[in-house]
C-alpha cells in the first residue's frame, strides 16, 4: 500500500509559476553535500560559497539550507561562512557510515563538532543492535548522542536500506523521535537502496502520529538517490498531502543531495529563460 501510495505522487504534474517556486523551494530545502575521503579545505569553501549563491543573482535563488561535511572538515566551512550565516554547517557524526564505533568514541566526535561550529549533528542509528533486537540500546544512544549535540539539532540516519522491512523503518522512525531526534533522515547515502518515496512516505506518516500524539514536529530528510529536478518535485507533493503546509519550510524538510542543485537550477534556467542552458553553464557541486 505505501508503494501504491507514493506511486501515485509521481503521477502529478506542476506547470509554470507553482513548479518555479517549486524548484526554488527545493534549493532552500538542501543540504549541500561532500563526504569524500579526499575532501580539502578548498573542497570545502567552494561548497560553501555554492551554497551561499547557488546561481546568477538575476534568477532569484534562495540559499541552500547547509553545508554537510565531516566533522575535521566542519571548522574550515565555519570559517568560510561566519558565525551569522544563513546557510548553515552540519556535520556526519558517531562513526559515518557504519556507527561500529565505541559509544564515547561517538559521543566524543559529536562534542568536536559542534565545538568547532556546526549548528547541525547527522547521526547513524546502530543498525547492528536494532537488528539484534535491542532497541533501548539504539534509543539510550540517539538520547545520549543528543545531549552530546548541546544546541545543535539533531538529524538521525536510520539507514533505510539496511532495516530490510517497511515494519522496522517505522519502527525505528519512532523510537529516533521518542529519544531526541530533530529529523530523522533516510540514508548516508553510501548504502543500496537510498531514499525512495515509499520508505519517505513511511517515515513521513510516523512524523504525522507522533505530531498529532505529542504536538511536536519533527523534521524530515530524505538523502540519498534523488538525482533530478522532477523527483524532487515529487517529493514535495508527497511532504504537503502526508504532512501539509507547515513542512514545506527548511526547518522541517531537506533534502540530502550532491548531486541535484544543478539539475534543478537548469530547470529555474528553463522556466525562466525559456531555453536549457547546458550542465557545464553550472559550477560542479
Amino acid at each position: 500500500m505505501a508503494e501504491e501510495r507514493a506511486a501515485a505522487f509521481t503521477k502529478r504534474s506542476i506547470k509554470t509559476s507553482a513548479k518555479l517556486a517549486g524548484l526554488k523551494m527545493v534549493v532552500s530545502m538542501m543540504d549541500l553535500t561532500t563526504l569524500e575521503g579526499k575532501d580539502t579545505p578548498g573542497k570545502v569553501a567552494y561548497l560553501c560559497r555554492k551554497a551561499l549563491q547557488p546561481a546568477d543573482p538575476k534568477y532569484n535563488v534562495p540559499t541552500c539550507a547547509a553545508v554537510c561535511v565531516y566533522p575535521n572538515m566542519v571548522k574550515y566551512a565555519r570559517k568560510f561562512l561566519g558565525e551569522n550565516s544563513p546557510v548553515h554547517v552540519a556535520s556526519v557524526a558517531t562513526g559515518f557510515p557504519s556507527g561500529q564505533f565505541p559509544l564515547p568514541t561517538k559521543l566524543n566526535e559529536v562534542r568536536r563538532a559542534v565545538a568547532d561550529g556546526a549548528d547541525e549533528v547527522d547521526m547513524v542509528i546502530n543498525r547492528c543492535a536494532f537488528l539484534a533486537g535491542d532497541h533501548a540500546k539504539v534509543f539510550d544512544e540517539i538520547a545520549a548522542t543528543k545531549e552530546a549535540s548541546g544546541p545543535a539539532h539533531l538529524k538521525v540516519i536510520l539507514e533505510t536500506g539496511e532495516l530490510v522491512t517497511y515494519d522496522n523503518v517505522r519502527l525505528a522512525s519512532e523510537i529516533a523521535m521518542q529519544a531526541g531526534a530533530d529529523f530523522i533522515k533516510t540514508s548516508t547515502g553510501k548504502v543500496s537502496p537510498a531514499a525512495t518515496m515509499p520508505v519517505t512516505l513511511v517515515m513521513l506518516e510516523a512524523i504525522r502520529d507522533y505530531f498529532f500524539a505529542t504536538g511536536v514536529r519533527i523534521g524530515m530528510k530524505p538523502a540519498g538517490g534523488i538525482r533530478n529536478a522532477k523527483q524532487a518535485l515529487h517529493y514535495l507533493v508527497m511532504v504537503k498531502e502526508t504532512l501539509g503546509d507547515d513542512w514545506l519550510t527548511p526547518g522541517l524538510f531537506r533534502f540530502g543531495a550532491s548531486t541535484l542543485l544543478n539539475d534543478v537550477l537548469m530547470q529555474i534556467a528553463k522556466t525562466v529563460d525559456g531555453n536549457y542552458q547546458g550542465p557545464d553553464y553550472f559550477s560542479l557541486p
